[in-house]
């Protein structure tokens, strides 16, 4: 087969959508070399590629598709798709070119989440609108929609209208840096190269107010562990850091970006536990990471994160501090369960190993060419 992806987050963004896209072809590349992946990429980057011999870049051909970029991702691209005799062309962020269904191409489209939709009032109102606009349009266009989690396709039947049996649930993976055993001196020196405590609790992501970084500061106030937040500054970073030096706690609060997915892993695995007290996620892909590198998860309790974190992780309601207080307390202060949790969460991780997501995914395309 021949198989088209819309490769504008693969090649253009750096977390997320991106490590999303980039994990989901190399899997297929790898553990199904028979087939082309072919990535429809709008402009040249040169912050991310994939090589491999089935993998092959393309970007916009003629004046008007090379002006208009966005007017060939959302439309022109049917008639590169049709002289490349793509047989299904994937939708990686909720988008589909406009028309796909008409011009005889089959396509597949993955929905993250509908975070906009359930929790309107942290997304402006255009926004609102542009990403309902572009949502519902490609779950109409799509033959098959992928939701990367069970909470996310409950969301689509429930504010979409969508049927049941359109929708496939495959779940994310993560970038193998996570997945190998990092030598405790190269950890050693990660730390003092980041200038980090020997000793720390983890926190990675976007760093927002729907991720609620705050929640741990705030428990943090009564216990004496620092906290490592992964994540570029924001200014509800700055609120972080205005709550932390008013409880006179800055020295325990370090923040870090720019890493390698190598110097990533590092932090996970250099961690005592990782703490991700988000409100809502589609998934929380940074759960699966912690996993896989062996760190005990301390999540919310509701929502998608027990379906994300397996039955070892421990839940909390992250807007009640004591609870979440005690949980971190009882999870650093017992290392035995640290232990359980560490060997627990790895086997719990293996729903979503890389052979078992290409199996998912290509027989997702496989049935639309039946």
């Amino acid at each position: 087969m021949n198989i088209g992806f819309d490769a504008k987050r693969l090649y253009h963004n750096s977390s997320g959508l991106g490590n999303y896209s980039r994990d989901l072809v190399r899997m297929l590349s790898a553990h199904f070399p028979q087939h082309t992946y072919l990535l429809y990429n709008p402009k040249p980057s040169n912050r991310y590629s994939l090589e491999a011999p089935n993998i092959k870049e393309r970007l916009p051909q003629g004046r008007l598709a090379k002006t208009f970029p966005n007017l060939w991702r959302s439309s022109l691209i049917k008639q590169d798709l049709k002289a490349d005799k793509v047989d299904i062309f994937h939708g990686l962020s909720a988008e589909l070119p406009a028309g796909i269904s008409a011009a005889g191409i089959k396509s597949v489209v993955t929905v993250h989440d509908l975070i906009f939709m359930r929790s309107p009032e942290l997304y402006t109102f255009i926004d609102r609108r542009i990403y309902e606009r572009k949502v519902r349009a490609a779950v109409a266009e799509a033959d098959q929609i992928i939701a990367i989690s069970e909470q996310t396709k409950q969301d689509i039947i429930s504010y979409l209208k969508v049927p049941e049996s359109k929708i496939n649930v495959v779940y994310q993976g993560c970038h193998p840096a996570f997945k190998s055993i990092i030598p405790a001196e190269t950890l050693q020196k990660l730390k003092q190269k980041l200038g980090l405590p020997t000793e720390f609790i983890l926190n990675v992501g976007t760093v927002e107010k729907r991720k609620n970084a705050l929640s741990i500061v705030k428990a943090l106030t009564q216990l004496d562990i620092p906290l490592v937040i992964v994540g570029r500054q924001t200014d509800y970073a700055q609120e972080i850091k205005a709550y932390a030096a008013k409880a006179q706690i800055s020295h325990r609060l370090f923040f870090v970006q720019g890493l390698s997915m190598a110097e990533l892993a590092g932090l996970y695995q250099a961690a005592l536990a990782f703490v991700y007290p988000s409100h809502f996620e589609g998934f929380g892909i940074p759960i699966i990471e912690a996993l896989f590198s062996g760190t005990p998860v301390i999540t919310n309790q509701a929502g998608v994160f027990p379906e994300a974190g397996g039955p070892s992780s421990c839940y909390i309601d992250p807007a009640d501090t004591e609870q979440f207080k005690d949980a971190i307390q009882k999870v650093l202060s017992q290392a035995p369960l640290r232990a359980h949790m560490r060997a627990e969460g790895l086997a719990y991780a293996n729903n979503f190993t890389d052979a078992k997501i290409a199996n998912q995914l290509m027989d997702t395309y496989t049935k639309l060419m039946l």
